[in-house]
């Protein structure tokens, strides 16, 4: 069958993903259910329409095994996190990094410190997913003992992890963005510099200003006391156990991938477990899977340390899964694409067509449920139109980052946002209103693209990635 008969236009494209908006509100809001249905309706919907345009069963089927198979990564690193939260519980890690944590940090200067922490990290090893399973893991652990609401503290992770990815010549995503768009690295991160520098600084402003109410006296002392006297009659405390992170990091910073070093961590926290913590081999494999068990008198450690392993994964798992088998089928059919070029016929200005770049980040976000998708499918399309306008393509780089990489934390079914539920214990609902630097820097970015602020003209640039028109057709 023809090509032409197998297009899917606008008005046809946009209905299984008002079915799927209008079923995940009823779901969510209204019966307070899981994400999963809503989007395996969306994706029967997709699919039908399809298949009445021409597609065959064959190729739909397909179609849904290449949006999974854009996960497969995430979901490896997904079950990683589990592994590696279990085996430092167990192996006396987070507890020793909760125990130095209360002793050390100031209820007040919580969040700022834990923001800029993440933030240092980060750029350090190019990676918000390692930090936040590291430092953001232990940061919860710390924040909720001093009686910070843990919206707060997953939002202060969550800013510091993305401004020093964002920062990093490390970061997939900043790789990924600055290739595409046809921009150099360094340029790209440069020009991020104006809308992120700023949104940080504000962050940290008003995260000093939420810490202002959580001074030391507003801190019972008795209830501290008794996490620290509970941490040490459990686990053997020791400042050498804060070597395993650290060896991770390190590892991640001499450029290591992810994989291998999260198993170094995985297999050093459970040799700690079994050789300095009481516990047995049978005990510490048994950990790794079905997660730490931890139960004594005081609720808020039942409730820090019961968590881990692989099968306190298994929703996140099954969630990125579903929510890829919808962004397959809107991708693979043209659907994403057509209600995309339909966005782009609106925008007869470069600063329209900056703005309309960041939204459509934001709305592949939404739809492919995918970060590096929010990244790849705007800089492709978009590519041509800011040549023709004499748009550097640096302009380009930094609006599908500022409008894909940093709201994708936002929406529940995005592997991001599935990824902080499983990590943090925090939904996205929870924690939106806090992460600040997320808020911000698309905001600033809309801004800046309004006003023609730091939005730079095309002067002799030489693309330093493929050519646009090669890159959509092996897309």
């Amino acid at each position: 069958m023809s090509q032409k008969k197998k297009e899917i236009s606008f008005t046809l494209s946009l209905i299984p993903l008002v079915v799927m908006i209008v079923a995940m509100g009823f779901t969510i809001i209204q019966f307070e259910g899981s994400p999963h249905i809503p989007l395996i309706l969306g994706t029967m919907v997709a699919g039908v329409i399809a298949w009445l345009k021409g597609f065959t069963a064959v190729e739909i089927e397909e179609s849904i095994y290449k949006g999974i198979r854009h996960a497969l990564p995430a979901i490896v690193i997904i079950i990683l996190v589990g592994l590696i939260i279990g085996a430092w519980i167990g192996g006396g890690v987070v507890p020793s990094l909760i125990y130095y944590g209360l002793q050390l940090i100031s209820p007040s200067w919580f969040l700022v410190s834990i923001s800029v922490l993440c933030a240092i990290v980060a750029i350090s090893i190019g990676s918000s997913w390692s930090t936040m399973a590291t430092m953001g893991v232990a940061g919860m652990g710390v924040g909720i003992s001093l009686g910070i609401p843990e919206g707060m503290i997953a939002g202060a992770i969550i800013s510091g992890s993305y401004f020093g990815d964002k920062m990093s010549p490390l970061s997939d995503t900043t790789n990924l963005a600055s290739g595409i768009a046809g921009a150099d690295l360094f340029e790209h991160i440069k020009h991020m510099l104006h809308t992120t520098i700023p949104a940080f600084i504000i962050t940290l402003i008003v995260y000093a200003w939420m810490g202002s109410s959580f001074s030391t006296d507003s801190i019972e002392s008795e209830q501290v006391a008794a996490v620290l006297k509970g941490l040490e009659q459990h686990f053997v405390i020791s400042p050498w156990l804060l070597l395993i992170p650290l060896t991770v990091i390190v590892l991640v910073i001499f450029r290591v991938p992810a994989l291998p070093a999260l198993c170094v961590g995985v297999m050093l926290g459970f040799l700690s477990h079994v050789f300095i913590q009481p516990g047995t081999i049978g005990e510490a494999v048994v950990v790794l899977h079905d997660g730490y068990a931890f139960e004594s008198h005081i609720v808020m450690l039942n409730e820090l340390l019961n968590r881990g392993g692989i099968e306190s994964m298994m929703y996140t798992v099954s969630l990125t899964i579903v929510a890829m088998t919808f962004g397959g089928v809107l991708e693979e059919t043209g659907m994403l694409r057509a209600i995309v070029m339909k966005i782009i016929s609106f925008a007869k200005t470069s600063r329209s067509l900056v703005v309309t770049t960041i939204g459509s980040a934001f709305f592949t976000n939404l739809t492919a449920s995918e970060q590096y998708m929010s990244v790849i499918l705007p800089a492709r399309m978009y590519t041509e139109a800011y040549d023709k306008m004499n748009l550097h393509p640096k302009n380009l780089s930094r609006a599908v980052e500022d409008g894909g990489t940093l709201t994708s934390v936002f929406i529940p079914w995005n592997t991001c946002g599935v990824f902080i539920i499983a990590t943090l214990g925090v939904h996205p609902f929870v924690y939106a209103p806090y992460a600040i630097l997320n808020i911000i820097v698309p905001i600033l970015s809309i801004i800046f693209a309004i006003t023609g602020y730091t939005i730079a003209k095309k002067q002799n640039v030489q693309p330093v990635s493929p050519d646009p028109s090669e890159s959509s057709q092996s897309a």
